[in-house]
């Protein structure tokens, strides 16, 4: 924290929402994180207001400028705008290599010192991340240097975001039934839902959700599973015979399938942790998963030419070397192993290896944690770089 008599450092961070909520969701973690343990005065450009307004109920989607939780947000309408020096923050992040607005970069140009520049980058496994985290770039024209900072799995790269309070309230969550079961009664789970295997379920559209629904529905194990409102839509429908509409439930065999209202991020959270088994899509909701300390199934984000197959392999290759029922499951989930297209005869065998899943999840943590997170280390990257500037 900046001290008394200290003014804060500024921070503009530039988010381009393209996977509906994901983007967004690392965006706002960071800027609250960025705000609330290091004081810094942030100020987040955002162009798709109406999917912040799902994770962060309190955002005004109409308005151009607003102030939630202490992080100045502003609607990112378009690429023009002619900026000054002063207008300009200390530390300027481009996430996922959006292209901020050329009259800004300008005007960063034109400040002494000169602003810290990054490319915040998507999470990857892959081991050519190593070798280019922190690597600096330079503008093509004007005397700026932007570095790439890349989240990552191991110590050579920026670890994973964590605010640094998350673990004690995970622990302290998961160690109390109690507070466990009222969270989950809010959503209308039954006591009897309690002690089935609970299941969160979030996933982009193509997944195969019927055919698992029906190994679930035929099975010798109660299992409930907690869908948020819109995720898997048809799927769900049809399982409900009824709309999808938040509260909507159904029993049908040994599968109830509820579905939740939309929650905000902390309340995402306490969902991930009050669940045996998560099925996550995505990157934030993916390494919220990693620190729920429980079994998780991941729904990667499509790429052309099936890139993200590469991705999901490599991450598999880190996180699930030697389990092979989840390996399997996984990628059957996204659609990577052509000839076991049905995740339905691959569910005995991963459900048989959910105890050793969830010891093998919490061990994983652990290592996670040994990374230290990401906003600290990206703040002392830049704090190395401001500090070895001339004069």
């Amino acid at each position: 924290m900046p001290l008394a008599n200290e003014p804060a450092l500024t921070l503009a961070l530039f988010c381009r929402v393209v996977d509906n909520y994901g983007d967004i969701g690392i965006c706002w973690r960071l800027a609250r994180q960025l705000r609330r343990e290091h004081g810094i005065a942030v100020t987040l450009w955002v162009d798709d207001l109406q999917s912040f307004q799902r994770i962060c109920p309190e955002i005004d989607p109409a308005a151009a400028l607003q102030r939630v939780g202490g992080v100045a947000v502003r609607h990112w309408a378009d690429q023009d705008g002619a900026f000054t020096p002063g207008d300009i923050a200390d530390i300027v992040i481009e996430f996922f290599a959006c292209d901020i607005p050329p009259g800004y970069i300008t005007a960063m140009a034109q400040c002494e010192p000169r602003p810290v520049w990054f490319n915040l980058e998507g999470l990857t496994a892959e081991e050519w991340v190593e070798g280019c985290h922190t690597l600096p770039s330079s503008h093509p024209r004007l005397p700026l240097t932007k570095h790439f900072f890349f989240p990552g799995f191991t110590a050579k790269t920026g670890g994973l975001m964590r605010e640094a309070t998350l673990d004690d309230e995970r622990r302290q969550f998961q160690e109390d039934p109690a507070t466990m079961a009222e969270f989950l009664a809010r959503f209308g789970v039954t006591e009897q839902e309690m002690a089935s295997t609970k299941i969160s379920l979030f996933c982009y559209p193509h997944a195969p959700v019927a055919q698992l629904f029906a190994a679930w529905q035929g099975g010798s194990h109660a299992i409930t599973c907690l869908v948020p409102d819109g995720v898997a839509r048809d799927a769900v429908e049809s399982f409900l015979q009824a709309p999808a509409d938040p509260g909507a439930s159904r029993t049908c065999g040994t599968l109830t399938v509820r579905v939740l209202p939309f929650v905000a991020q902390p309340d995402y959270d306490r969902l991930l942790w009050a669940c045996d088994l998560n099925f996550v899509r995505g990157e934030d909701s993916f390494v919220r998963a990693q620190w729920a300390g429980r079994p998780f199934v991941w729904h990667i984000y499509p790429q052309d030419e099936n890139l993200h197959h590469k991705k999901l392999r490599a991450f598999l290759g880190r996180y699930a070397s030697g389990l092979d029922s989840l390996s399997g499951l996984s990628l059957c989930w996204n659609g990577a192993a052509p000839d076991a297209p049905d995740p339905a005869p691959l569910w005995p065998a991963f459900y048989a290896a959910l105890p050793e899943l969830h010891a093998h999840a919490d061990e994983w943590r652990h290592q996670m944690l040994a990374n230290g997170d990401l906003t600290s280390n990206l703040l002392n990257f830049a704090s190395s770089l401001r500090s070895s500037r001339p004069g």
